[in-house]
């Protein structure tokens, strides 16, 4: 669907109607525009309705299994067997994340007061990732997905996704970018610990003008509760193991946990079209064509928190996870009638798609 031009970005198919993309987060529904059209089946089907139960139990599951591998942690002790746990801890870390997630997205409840309370408890507390800094860095996703200066997601950094981006790397960033498609999975394993320090630099940090950089409600107890999740980690490891096991158990945890949480969103955008400010596109296009889903049963919706329907989600931001199975055909079937293009592809393919865009990005350097 994509492909790229010396020193540009991923060229933008047209559609059938000579569109390309464009940008807004949440935009005004307008009547009788074809995302109002799309909304109102959506609406109908019951799609937008909280489903307070299935939460009920997701909430419960999750961090059931959380909670008990931390005291299998305490029971295990001085072990060697320890490592084993961090594994199983990093699973169960990410799934507390993604419901960070939904209640950031307000899939949970309709009101901010609950939604804050629980986004912070399962982030702050729980993960170690400030929810104010991410609510603020993923809603400029969402507003204008792979929009190189609007998305966080795709400006440079430790990677780069455009050639203007690969062309003003220097030293150690250049080379990197010439082999990142060959260490991206490496680098994820320190995902983790950059996701920490950037949630203490966002409450912590200011700005050159003296002021906080990241827009925060609760930033004291979001201090209080970051800084809680830390003792307890820290306690919880040293009282059950040897300094030396503890900092194994922490590296097999940490990276890990940031591995996990790259693969799961890596799939959903990265490899697809990268508008410009030149684009101009309504909301659906925008978010359809710069999305990608993956397909799977029970077992990918699970693992990848409901983010393989992605094309769903960023329609529906405020969708309940449990609902975009449902969604998927009406959307995919409006798509089609629009002559919108619908990616999906499998786990592996969306993977070798990310990653051929990554290698891509960086040939003119090795050349």
């Amino acid at each position: 669907m994509t492909g790229v031009e010396p020193y540009g970005r991923p060229d933008v198919e047209e559609t059938e109607a000579g569109m390309v993309l464009a940008a807004v987060a949440d935009p005004p529904v307008r009547r009788g525009s074809d995302y109002a059209q799309l909304s109102r089946r959506i609406s109908q089907a019951g799609l937008l309705e909280r489903r307070p139960g299935w939460y009920a139990v997701r909430v419960a599951l999750t961090l059931g299994v959380f909670l008990a591998g931390w005291v299998a942690v305490l029971a295990v002790g001085d072990s060697w067997w320890q490592p084993l746990l961090a594994v199983g801890l990093a699973v169960a870390t990410t799934q507390v994340a993604f419901l960070g997630h939904d209640a950031g997205h307000r899939q949970m409840f309709r009101r901010r007061g609950p939604s804050e309370a629980v986004g912070m408890i399962a982030g702050n507390l729980a993960v170690g990732l400030s929810y104010g800094w991410w609510v603020d860095k993923h809603n400029r996703h969402h507003a204008n997905p792979n929009h190189e200066d609007e998305d966080p997601d795709v400006g440079a950094g430790a990677l780069v996704w455009t050639y203007e981006q690969a062309r003003g790397t220097r030293g150690f960033g250049r080379w990197l970018a010439r082999r990142q498609a060959y260490l991206f999975f490496p680098m994820l394993l320190l995902e983790g610990l950059n996701l920490h320090v950037a949630s203490v630099r966002a409450i912590v940090g200011r700005g050159p003008d003296g002021r906080f950089g990241t827009p925060m409600r609760h930033r004291g107890i979001e201090a209080l509760l970051l800084g809680a999740h830390t003792a307890g980690y820290v306690a919880i490891l040293l009282l059950a193991m040897s300094p030396g096991k503890a900092l194994l158990f922490a590296a097999v945890h940490q990276g890990l946990w940031g591995l996990y949480m790259g693969c799961s969103f890596a799939p959903n955008h990265k490899g697809m079209p990268m508008p410009t400010a030149e684009d101009e596109l309504d909301f659906l296009r925008k978010q359809v064509l710069t999305s990608r889903n993956v397909r799977g049963g029970w077992f990918v919706d699970v693992a990848l928190g409901g983010l393989n329907y992605q094309i769903e989600h960023h329609l529906f931001p405020n969708m309940p996870r449990g609902n975009l199975r449902r969604a998927q055909p009406i959307v995919r079937a409006y798509c089609a009638e629009r002559g919108i293009p619908y990616a999906e592809t499998g786990l592996v393919d969306s993977y070798r798609q990310a990653l051929a865009h990554l290698h891509e990005v960086g040939r003119p350097l090795r050349g």
